[in-house]
Order: structure tokens, then C-alpha cells, then sequence
């Protein structure tokens, strides 16, 4: 397995020249959300479509935020 420190480089060297700090940032938060979400979800860690459209409606309306 590569190092982590050798996907940093790899994702930052395709990054465009003119790319900024946050940028860079940016992109490593991103691969490492995706990164952990597919740990997750080898091990088992899953929510149905289901479960999660019935979680983000009583969200909403619990803040306020409901579709009207």
C-alpha cells in the first residue's frame, strides 16, 4: 500500500499549477470523506436510501426547514 504521505504528493502534483493552499486542502478533506465512507461501508456501516431520505425529512423539520 502507498504511504500516505506519497497520495498527497501524487493528488497534489495533478492539481493545476496555479492552485492555492486551499485548494490543496480542499482536496485532501475530500479524499479522505470518501476514503473513510468507503471503510465504512466495507465493514458493514451502510444506511439505506430509505432510512437516510426518512432521517434528512425529519431534520428538516425539526429545523425549521421543511419542503413546503
Amino acid at each position: 500500500m502507498i504511504a500516505i504521505k506519497e497520495q498527497a504528493i501524487r493528488l497534489i502534483k495533478k492539481l493545476p499549477v496555479d492552485v492555492t493552499l486551499q485548494d490543496i486542502q480542499y482536496h485532501l478533506y475530500v479524499r479522505e470523506k470518501v476514503e473513510r465512507g468507503i471503510r465504512a461501508a466495507d465493514s458493514g456501516c451502510i444506511v439505506s436510501q430509505q432510512s437516510a431520505e426518512k432521517k434528512v425529512k425529519q431534520w428538516l423539520k425539526s429545523s425549521g426547514r421543511s419542503r413546503r
